[in-house]
């Protein structure tokens, strides 16, 4: 038998290092060659880490979260044959690098070129469900960040899952058997107990990129918000009509391509919104093709993906765009090229949404509208009251670089589309 270590490959060009996201085997796990060890993310990509030899895991060389620079050892393998380094060589792991806390040059997760194939080891017996204390006092249970998000889900207590896996290790199955066993728990006493337990979440991959990009938003722009209420009344009557007479071929109109347009015609009034602010040059980049952030909530986290020159869509153009980039968004499957790129965002929560909010504009952007949930409310027409279909609008400026007239006059000139939607398909 021999040793066999793996390094942290160069994963791109110009790429000097890399952080550890996710483990996808553990220390006692056989595994196959193009099996794949773990993920790792740039500032570019996230990619998989695929095995180059069979063989057994014995030692990890990082946590999830650690940065680890390229041809630093990650894991050593037990191996046929006489590997790649002498039996017994001590492995020095890197000291992790420290976190950044500069901007990351491109805020996308672009998945894998090519899909490996994961090699799976003979199945385990038929896991017996476990409830109660699965393990020592203090010992963390260990577990993909998948398991751990459907416990959290679930509001499951993974200390007190059985795990039949390499040291103990907690798959979906032992989750299964788990809830098959557990659906009904009894109490101590029978009434109402307290919870005194803590959990430590480790911010790693997506959610540390989300992390700095906002830190690094609300640190640099002194963020002006502006709250507007709008009567959506006439144009949800037009969006109403238009589905019902569409196209087979067409798709459906949601509210999104409506504010898309407004945003256009907006926006070429008054082009410093459209805009990138170089606040270490001191330059303001104003661009004339409107390429539109569209804020996402993904099963990974918050993305944008980018509706390029919607200046040259029309409605319809724009409702297809979103369609397609939402799709590919959740599916993990959006190139970087879909996901960068902006110059203004739009940030809605949907029927989520709540009366008003704040939104973090997307740096090194200037602007962003925000959208809040729709609601019938009364309203005073001069001589009675009456429903009408409201929403509220919340737009957040850049207020180093946009005045204070100059972002009451954006949102007003939205209000007046939205009020008025035929001005939105009127030229010039």
């Amino acid at each position: 038998m021999g040793e066999y270590i793996i390094k942290l490959p160069d994963v791109g060009e110009g790429v000097a290092e890399a952080e550890i996201v996710e483990w996808e085997v553990a220390i006692g796990d056989v595994v196959q060659e193009d099996s794949v060890l773990a993920a790792v993310m740039t500032d570019k990509a996230t990619v998989e880490i695929p095995s180059p030899v069979d063989g057994r895991i014995i030692w990890l060389g990082a946590e999830p979260g650690d940065v680890m620079s390229v041809g630093s050892p990650i894991i050593k393998l037990e191996v046929d044959g006489e590997g790649n380094v002498a039996a017994g060589t001590e492995v020095k792991p890197e000291e992790p690098a420290p976190v950044k806390t500069s901007e990351p040059s491109v805020f996308v997760v672009e998945p894998p070129k090519a899909k490996v194939t994961i090699e799976k080891p003979v199945a385990s017996p038929a896991r017996q469900a476990t409830v109660g204390p699965a393990r020592a006092e203090g010992e963390k249970p260990i577990a993909s960040p998948a398991v751990r998000k459907r416990a959290l889900d679930a509001g499951a207590d993974l200390r007190q899952v059985s795990g039949t896996g390499p040291a103990g290790r907690i798959s979906h199955e032992d989750l299964d058997a788990y809830f098959d066993g557990s659906t009904v728990k009894a109490r101590p006493g029978g009434g109402l107990v307290a919870n005194t337990s803590v959990s430590d979440v480790k911010i790693v991959g997506l959610r540390r990129k989300i992390a700095e990009k906002m830190s690094i938003s609300k640190s640099r722009i002194p963020h002006i918000t502006i709250v507007e209420e709008v009567d959506m009344t006439a144009l949800e009557e037009l969006r109403g009509t238009l589905n019902k007479g569409k196209s087979e071929d067409q798709p459906k109109l949601t509210l999104l391509p409506f504010l898309m347009r407004a945003l256009v015609k907006a926006v070429d009034e008054q082009p410093n919104l459209n805009a990138i602010f170089d606040d270490e040059a001191g330059v303001v980049h104003q661009y004339g093709g409107v390429h539109i952030g569209m804020a996402a909530q993904t099963p990974n986290g918050l993305v944008v993906p980018v509706i390029k020159h919607a200046e040259a869509r029309d409605v319809w153009g724009c409702a297809a765009e979103v369609n397609r980039l939402a799709a590919a968004s959740k599916a993990g499957t959006a190139t970087r090229e879909e996901l960068s790129g902006s110059t203004i965002t739009i940030t809605s929560l949907g029927p989520l949404g709540a009366i008003a909010t704040t939104p973090v504009i997307n740096h090194p952007e200037v602007a962003i509208l925000g959208v809040n949930k729709m609601a019938i409310r009364p309203m005073w027409d001069g001589t009675d009251f009456v429903p009408r279909k409201m929403m509220n609008i919340s737009s957040s400026f850049d207020h180093r670089v946009i005045d204070g007239w100059d972002a009451a006059v954006f949102v007003q000139r939205i209000k007046s589309l939205l009020e008025t939607p035929a001005m939105i398909f009127m030229e010039g």
